[in-house]
């Protein structure tokens, strides 16, 4: 049986769940501006359980489907072009959120009880801001995965 197929569902999908789930962390930051305290502690741990239970493990299912795709395919290396500047900017991505956006994102929720506060909203903005940064480089692997380009 030829695997390459059944792989790329599994990485298509996976690709679906990360980055529509992330996709939903915007809509759920801006219904939550300007709304009382637990609403906005319920929405910022809605969005902490909607990445630990849906993008990241969808985001750990990414590179194993594609690094065996790569390998039992034929035609595709790791130097290719678009699956090369992918890697690097999924590990891009991996630094972005861990580095900046987590952090952002537990400083928001340790101070959602004082939401009207300058902490607070600063926080708020840095949530927003790296979220964004985030999805820049995933926006960037998409193109890639779909277009494939080559210099």
């Amino acid at each position: 049986m030829d695997w390459y197929l059944p792989l790329k569902l599994v990485h298509v999908l996976s690709a679906i769940v990360a980055v529509g789930t992330n996709v939903t962390y915007f809509v759920w930051l801006a219904a939550m501006k300007g709304r009382a305290p637990t609403q906005q502690s319920f929405a910022l741990d809605t969005i902490k359980k909607l990445d630990a239970r849906l993008a990241n493990p969808a985001y750990g299912v990414l590179p194993l489907t594609g690094v065996i795709m790569v390998l039992i395919s034929d035609g595709l290396g790791f130097t290719t072009f678009w699956i090369a500047v992918a890697i690097g900017l999924y590990v891009m991505v991996g630094v972005i959120a861990g580095v900046f956006f987590a952090p952002s994102l537990r400083r928001q929720t340790e101070l959602a009880d004082e939401a009207a506060s300058p902490a607070y909203e600063a926080a708020a903005r840095r949530t927003r801001t790296t979220g964004l940064l985030t999805m820049l480089p995933v926006a960037g692997i998409l193109y890639l995965m779909v277009m494939k380009p080559t210099p």
